[in-house]
């Protein structure tokens, strides 16, 4: 998968890496009730684009994996299956924190349990997906920076 012959991966990563914290910060940001009111939506618009930025970077990157054998062997074969591991990981983790988040702000109304509940999933996903875009990313990084240059 390219674009202008550069792969979708290398692209898409930059969305997940940015909108992935974001979404992290705005998450926790929800949980304090002062912030609730005004962190829903941008919560909302975040958590999404970064569920859609995670989802293509994992797909486009089976595909760099699958069409290069350099990334299928050796040390950077391994550094890669660390990669995908995590990225596997993050991908799931993600995709609750959007469902999560996105039913937190359709019973935003609700009270007592149930918006507790809603605000201490939202903060233990969004505190999941921070950590686990990092450790992603990271692993992602040592292949770039390591791996190939290396």
């Amino acid at each position: 998968m390219e674009i202008n012959g550069l792969p979708v991966h290398a692209l898409s990563v930059h969305g997940a890496v940015v909108f992935g914290p974001l979404a992290a910060l705005a998450g926790l940001a929800y949980v304090v009730p002062a912030l609730r009111d005004r962190v829903r939506w941008p919560l909302v618009v975040t958590v999404v684009i970064a569920v859609g930025a995670i989802w293509v970077s994992y797909v486009s990157g089976e595909s760099v994996r699958d069409n290069n054998e350099f990334f299928r062997t050796g040390e950077v074969g391994a550094m890669v299956e660390t990669h995908e591991q995590r990225a596997e990981v993050l991908r799931l983790v993600t995709t609750g924190f959007a469902v999560v988040s996105v039913l937190a702000a359709w019973l935003h109304t609700r009270s007592g349990p149930v918006r507790v509940l809603l605000g201490v999933l939202v903060g233990g996903f969004a505190l999941a997906t921070g950590v686990w875009t990092v450790l992603t990313g990271d692993a992602g990084a040592q292949i770039a920076w390591n791996g190939i240059n290396g």
